[in-house]
């Protein structure tokens, strides 16, 4: 039990403090516009916020001194709610962790300085003991918002981070799409492609996603991220060749095939890339030899055999149809190749031609497609495509 003396004395340096509590954060406000070139620089509705932080926790040190003497300081929740309930919650995207801890130094400092100005010398040492137990709980508390607000953020951007994947996929784009993307860090570039694979079970998403952005960073591209089921999808954008972007961030992908869409114009087209890669993803079981990543250009036979009208479309109209109304004898030349299994010189016999004259067919055609009737892999393609146009009757 305090005897009566020292509760003299503490009332004596309570009245101290409190008279001097105007003069305190007028102090403390001057020292931070002198000191801190980011607090000169913040508008002046934020400045006010600031100052009027600061002025709390002058104010509520002198309280809890005055009503709890030696008694613990408030805890984390009521400090917050006694410092910090002043300001609005988005102060805390205005000012850092860092520049906060900063302000709670300069008050401390300015009370400290002020100390024997304003009190009894023999009372100095018990203030400044209480100043220092005080500015630690609002440490604590400074640390207590910053995390709540980091949460937050974290727990939002994330849900708005799967929304957009979720447009995509669903080709639901609209004008929002875009506002959502860019308030994700997504600077508008254009070249968007999307690659999926299994979403690894060694790692947590977070760190899976940070990774991916890392990644993507580190070549010049954007990235967006989701895990749908047991699936891992990323949106890339600023994507020169799509297979080479998807290898920049393959390493984050769990076991199993790993396939890129073509490239879209932009966020609004990358649905059709979306469309491509999952139909290529549920068709790769069907080429386990496939390179990882894959271009779901690649996995068109699979795909097609799986059932993919886009595919399909893409075998008759891009393929078929181009070789059926060229110049000269393309069809008849690679029908004739496949059924001589593939031997030039027994093509050029049953064609009645030089086998140079087949070559050089042979190369009308890769020119022509994009695939080369003498690589195994993609004399597939093209031997799909031609059963394809032919049972679709189409000539035009």
């Amino acid at each position: 039990m305090a005897t009566p003396s020292a509760s003299s004395s503490h009332e004596r340096a309570a009245e101290a403090l409190q008279r001097a509590t105007g003069a305190l954060a007028t102090a403390a406000t001057a020292r931070m516009d002198q000191d801190m070139a980011w607090f000169r620089a913040l508008s002046a509705e934020d400045r006010s916020w600031v100052s009027s932080i600061v002025q709390a926790g002058i104010r509520g040190f002198v309280d809890w001194y005055r009503l709890a003497g030696d008694q613990p300081a408030p805890a984390g929740g009521e400090m917050v709610s006694s410092v910090f309930g002043v300001a609005p919650r988005a102060l805390a995207g205005v000012i850092n962790l860092q520049q906060t801890v900063d302000l709670v130094r300069l008050s401390i400092e300015v009370v400290e300085a002020n100390i024997e100005e304003l009190l009894d010398p023999a009372d100095a040492a018990d203030i400044g003991a209480a100043v220092l137990r005080y500015a630690r709980e609002v440490a604590f508390a400074t640390a207590e918002v910053y995390a709540r607000a980091a949460e937050v953020r974290g727990a939002w951007d994330a849900r708005l981070e799967a929304l957009v994947v979720d447009a995509v996929l669903r080709s639901d784009a609209d004008e929002a799409l875009l506002s959502r993307a860019s308030a994700l860090g997504w600077v508008g570039r254009g070249d968007v492609a999307v690659v999926l694979g299994s979403a690894s079970a060694q790692r947590r998403e977070s760190e899976s996603f940070e990774e991916v952005r890392r990644a993507a960073r580190a070549g010049g591209m954007d990235a967006l991220c989701a895990v749908q089921g047991d699936r891992l999808v990323v949106l890339l954008g600023g994507v020169d060749d799509p297979r080479a972007a998807a290898a920049a961030v393959v390493d984050q992908f769990g076991p199993g095939p790993v396939v890129v869409g073509p490239v879209a114009d932009d966020l609004s087209q990358a649905h059709i890339s979306a469309r491509a890669a999952l139909a290529a993803h549920r068709a790769a079981p069907g080429w386990p030899e496939a390179p990882r990543p894959v271009r779901s250009a690649d996995l068109l036979p699979e795909r097609a055999l799986a059932g993919d009208g886009h595919a399909r479309r893409h075998l008759v109209e891009e393929i078929y149809l181009p070789l059926a109304n060229a110049r000269g004898t393309l069809i008849e030349t690679i029908s004739s190749y496949f059924q001589q299994g593939s031997s030039i010189e027994a093509t050029a016999r049953d064609l009645f031609v030089h086998p140079n004259t087949v070559r050089y067919r042979l190369r009308q055609v890769s020119e022509l497609t994009g695939f080369s009737p003498t690589d195994p892999r993609e004399s597939l393609t093209l031997e799909i495509a031609l059963v394809l146009g032919r049972l679709s009757g189409r000539t035009s």
